[in-house]
C-alpha cells in the first residue's frame, strides 16, 4: 500500500493550545466578569466570521468590545485572544520533517485567523528561524480565513483534497476535535483522533504502522 497523505490540524496537534486561558483573559477585560462564547466544541457566529475572513481583525476587535462589553485596547484584546496559544514542540516539527524526508506528502487544514497566525508565525520565526511560519514545514497550508470555509463543514475538506489532488481513502487526517474527525470519517478519510493526553509524537508513528 502506498504511503498515506498526511493532513494535519494545527492547534492541539502541531502546537499546544489551552482555550481556557483565553476565556480567563477575556473575563479580566469584562466589566462584569463575563467572558466570550468560544470553546473547542462550539463558538458564537462572531468567531466563525473571523475564521472565514468575513471580519477583519479591526472589525473583530470592535465587535468584541460591543458584544461582550470589553474595555480594552487593541493590544490587550490581541493578548487575551492569543493567550490560548502555547508552545510549538520541536519534536513535532522534527517528526513532520522526517516524514517528509521519507516521501510523505503533508498539508495543514486549520480553523484559524490572521491574529493567531501572526502570533504563531512570530514564535516560529524567533524560535526556529522559519521565514513563512508553519508553511515552511509542510507542502501546503489551508487556513480557514483564506479559504472562506471552516471545519467541521465538508466543503473545506473537499477543497483541500482537490487542491492537493489527494483521494480521501489515501489520506490520514490528524485532529484533536471530535466533530472534525466525524466529518473526515464521513467523507472517507482515515483519521487519527488525538484525544488528550495523546500527542502527535506518541500516536502518529503507530497510526502509520497500522495504516500499512
Amino acid at each position: 500500500m502506498p504511503k498515506p497523505h498526511l493532513l494535519f490540524d494545527f492547534g492541539g496537534v502541531l502546537i499546544n493550545i489551552n482555550y481556557q486561558l483565553t476565556l480567563e483573559a477575556m473575563r479580566r477585560l469584562h466589566r462584569h466578569g463575563g467572558t466570550i462564547e468560544f470553546t473547542q466544541a462550539a463558538q458564537a457566529e462572531l468567531f466563525d466570521a473571523l475564521e472565514t475572513g468575513r471580519l477583519t481583525p479591526t472589525e473583530f476587535r470592535a465587535a468584541l468590545r460591543e458584544h461582550y462589553e470589553l474595555q480594552a485596547t487593541d493590544e490587550e484584546l490581541d493578548a487575551a485572544w492569543n493567550a490560548m496559544l502555547l508552545d510549538v514542540p520541536a519534536e513535532r516539527l522534527a517528526l513532520v520533517a522526517d516524514l517528509r524526508a521519507q516521501g510523505y506528502q503533508t498539508a495543514l487544514l486549520s480553523n484559524t485567523n490572521h491574529i493567531h497566525i501572526a502570533a504563531i508565525n512570530a514564535v516560529l520565526k524567533n524560535e526556529y528561524g522559519f521565514e513563512h511560519g508553519i508553511a515552511d514545514c509542510l507542502d501546503r497550508v489551508f487556513y480557514s480565513q483564506e479559504v472562506g470555509l471552516r471545519k467541521p463543514g465538508e466543503e473545506i475538506f473537499r477543497h483541500a483534497l482537490r487542491e492537493m489532488n489527494w483521494k480521501a481513502e489515501e489520506t490520514l487526517f490528524i485532529e484533536d476535535s471530535p466533530q472534525h474527525i466525524e466529518t473526515a470519517r464521513r467523507l472517507g478519510l482515515h483519521t487519527l483522533y488525538l484525544a488528550p493526553p495523546l500527542t502527535l509524537t506518541d500516536a502518529l508513528p503507530d497510526a502509520l504502522r497500522a495504516f500499512h
